[in-house]
């Protein structure tokens, strides 16, 4: 009885260990995956900042620079796959909770199945374009696609309400965001024993120029579908290569969009170090 008990036992560890390895390799090649897009769509940003708009400064753009690169195809299925192993990775979170700090809470496990979904979306996108071949018809403008959705939205019942609620809870999302890398939150994410000095310099730098950036891109996305709300015309929700370009616009001019784009590139090198030094 006593050796079958130990077997049993033996065979469970295996299979934890096995699920651990599983979850642990869909996360780093989520958080690289990530990573790649992040700093594709700085890149395009950059351009258009500089004078250079033929790209869409978005997820679609990023995918569509890839086809034209040696192997595009092949780069095209490897980052759909690791985005699809991010989606996978939040969903374990949702489920059965993340290694972060009051991981198991209800508001982690509810953050993670939020971002499950926009993953699962990005990665079927990805994936969409891939099929395709890169000639368009699987991956849409995140401009158009915010525009058909705040419609959409706008037409069901209290429409109007829940485009404008929408659009706050991004605001939160984007300052709150911000707030975290500025106060260096992610440092509960990682293994800073693992960390040598020169590398801790790299991951507080891109974590924190990078997850500001990206916050306020966030929090300027959420303010225009606010405002689309408020004048209930959809067509001033925004995507992100919209919202992007709506920097350039400012008093600053195009160096706002210059300082937003090297941002998201550091945000693109911080994903790079996650997927090295995260706990997951």
């Amino acid at each position: 009885m006593n050796t079958r008990a130990m077997a049993w036992r033996g065979r469970a560890g295996a299979r934890r260990a096995a699920n651990g390895s599983v979850r642990e390799g869909a996360a780093r090649a989520g958080l690289t995956a990530q990573g790649v897009i992040y700093l594709l769509v700085g890149v395009l940003a950059l351009r258009i900042a500089f004078g250079d708009g033929q790209r869409q400064a978005d997820s679609g753009g990023a995918v569509a620079e890839l086809v034209g690169k040696p192997f595009g195809a092949a780069l095209l299925w490897a980052l759909g796959i690791g985005l699809v192993g991010m989606a996978l990775w939040r969903l374990t979170e949702a489920l059965f909770g993340s290694a972060d700090r009051n991981g198991r809470s209800a508001r982690k496990r509810l953050l993670a199945a939020a971002r499950c979904v926009f993953y699962t979306f990005v990665a079927s996108s990805v994936l969409a374009f891939a099929v395709d071949r890169g000639n368009g018809s699987g991956s849409g403008s995140s401009d158009r696609r915010s525009r058909d959705l705040t419609a959409r939205v706008m037409e069901l019942p209290a429409g109007q309400w829940l485009v404008g609620l929408a659009g706050a809870v991004v605001v939160g999302i984007g300052v709150w965001g911000g707030v975290q890398a500025v106060r260096r939150k992610y440092h509960g994410q990682l293994k800073l024993g693992e960390l040598g000095a020169g590398a801790r310099r790299l991951v507080d730098v891109t974590g924190v120029g990078g997850g500001a950036a990206r916050g306020l891109v966030f929090a300027a996305a959420g303010v225009f579908a606010v405002r689309a709300a408020v004048t209930y015309e959809p067509d001033r929700a925004k995507g992100m290569d919209d919202t992007l370009r709506s920097f350039a616009d400012t008093p600053l001019g195009p160096w706002l969009l210059v300082g937003v784009s090297a941002g998201l590139v550091l945000f693109g090198v911080f994903s790079f170090a996650l997927a090295r030094w995260r706990r997951v």
